[in-house]
């Protein structure tokens, strides 16, 4: 392992303060910590040294730098790692110092631990060693070459994966997301449905490695091999290592691209606000003068993270590649997305999400997934409207399907349930005691029998002989109970509007 190996590990998060190629190509050889003002005793050749630099003092004598410095030199360290925990930042003294006795620095940030550093060096000697002569394989060093280089140029993953399977004659591999996106693939594989995809992943055939990166179970990455022996499991884990950081390079580029989309989506949810602010949060996102907009809401239930819904909708939209959008999660289980697109029919983007939705719902079925989706509008300043809608759909899908995975608009509210479940809670509470509130507080025995009978009266069409059979009850005591409620709510169950406010309460609770 070299020194320029360390900072090409993502997850450590060193810095280059100073150092030339000639430098950060040794060898490493091993791994001391010291704050000692003179640690030579205690190095070795071929060392890097950590020290959080606790012995140097801004107003100190810059004679007590040079000194460690020179003893680092004297006993062959091949680098200094300086924690910048202590001091906010590697001092200009200690970088002078270094470059006088060329020695290599590198700053080492504070949520980034020695120890974390020290088991990077020692694993990395442990799997070199492991790797030969053994009757495992694993990436030649030109190869590894080759791939360091590629990413540290942002090449994009197919060419990653074609790099990494070129020894191996590029047998058919896909880069797979958990719902059965393909994120990419060597030349050699043929597309993959993302239906098959899962299905593929679920099988038992090939060979599968979990990418390890910050992400979700919906949007989680999979190498995947259809049949096994193509490479030595050795090899596929040093390219999903290579893929991981990849990823997490990836995740950190496009990190302020999710902090415009959060602002979008804060200002689309806002109350209030201009329409100029909503067009430039809409330009910051790429998603200005677009033909058309849709905006969807998403939620997750039962045994999902709060961040749930943002993730399985994200992965969701990122099956449509035709359609560009903004997604943010509010808290609470809930995201929203905002779709620009070319004009067209107002099923085409439900459709899309109707066939990826039963996907994702199956990558973690204890979190019941749920979808609104508004119509397509025009303009910037009617996305807020579009956002009730889309809000009004997502309670009507909810209400139809609690346990389970739906995507709904406008158009599928087809009844009066479906209609009254995007009302808001609060809403509904008031309209269920102006209209029920007497019989609700007729006293809890009376209440329970009234109601029961209320709702199978309506159920049967108020019939009477039906209801009275249904209930077990003789006739008379029916038209008795109904004459009760109707002196409680002051409705005439034989007029059509008054039975609509009984059922439209009924249907509150």
């Amino acid at each position: 392992m070299q020194v320029d190996h360390l900072l090409r590990l993502d997850r450590l998060d060193l810095s280059l303060v100073w150092g030339d190629e000639a430098l950060l190509g040794q060898e490493i050889g091993g791994v001391t910590a010291t704050d000692l003002e003179d640690p030579a005793r205690f190095l070795q050749p071929g060392e890097v040294v950590l020290s959080g630099l606790v012995w140097w003092a801004p107003d100190g004598d810059p004679a007590k730098t040079d000194r460690f410095v020179s003893a680092l030199s004297e006993a062959g360290a091949v680098a200094l790692l300086a924690g910048e925990e202590t001091h906010g930042e590697v001092p200009a003294e200690l970088m002078e110092a270094c470059r006088n006795h060329r020695v290599a620095l590198l700053g080492v940030p504070a949520h980034t631990s020695f120890r974390a550093i020290t088991e990077a060096v020692y694993l990395r000697q442990w799997g070199e060693l492991s790797r030969r002569p053994t009757d495992h394989y694993a990436l030649p060093e030109n190869v590894r070459v080759d791939l360091d280089r590629a990413l540290e140029r942002g090449a994009p993953p197919s060419e990653l994966l074609d790099l990494a399977f070129a020894h191996l004659g590029t047998p058919a591999c896909h880069l797979l997301s958990g719902s059965g996106r393909t994120v990419a693939r060597t030349t050699t594989a043929p597309e993959l449905p993302a239906r098959r995809a899962v299905e593929t992943l679920r099988g038992r055939h090939g060979a599968t490695v979990r990418i390890e990166a910050d992400d979700s179970v919906f949007d989680a990455w999979y190498l995947h091999l259809p049949e096994d022996g193509q490479a030595p499991p050795r090899i596929l884990h040093e390219i999903g290592e290579l893929v991981g950081r990849h990823r997490r390079r990836q995740d950190r580029r496009t990190a302020p691209r999710r902090r415009a989309q959060e602002a979008l989506v804060a200002r689309v949810c806002a109350a209030y606000g201009e329409v100029n602010g909503l067009e430039e949060a809409l330009r910051s996102c790429g998603l200005d003068a677009a033909p058309a907009y849709t905006v969807v809401v998403a939620a997750s239930g039962g045994s999902g993270d709060r961040g749930d819904a943002a993730a399985a909708l994200t992965e969701a939209l990122r099956h449509q590649t035709s359609v560009a959008f903004a997604a943010a999660g509010l808290g609470e289980g809930e995201a929203v997305a905002v779709l620009a697109h070319e004009p067209g029919p107002g099923e085409e983007v439900p459709a899309r999400l109707r066939e990826v939705w039963p996907l994702l719902h199956a990558c973690r079925p204890g979190a019941a997934l749920h979808a609104g989706v508004s119509d397509p509008v025009r303009r910037p300043a009617d996305l807020r409207g579009a956002l009730a809608q889309a809000r009004y759909a997502l309670e009507g899908a909810r209400s139809t399907a609690p346990g389970a995975a739906r995507v709904a608009r406008l158009a599928d509210l087809a009844d009066l349930r479906t209609l009254l479940a995007g009302v808001p809670a609060d809403v509904r509470a008031v309209y269920l005691d102006t209209v029920l509130g007497p019989l609700l507080r007729a006293g809890k025995g009376s209440h329970a029998t009234l109601l029961e009978t209320l709702e199978v009266f309506l159920a049967h069409n108020c019939s009477w002989a039906r209801t009275a059979e249904a209930l077990h009850l003789h006739v008379n005591t029916v038209h008795y109970r109904i004459d009760r409620i109707q002196a409680l709510t002051g409705r005439d169950l034989s007029r059509l509007d008054h039975k609509l406010d009984l059922r439209a309460a009924l249907l509150c609770r």
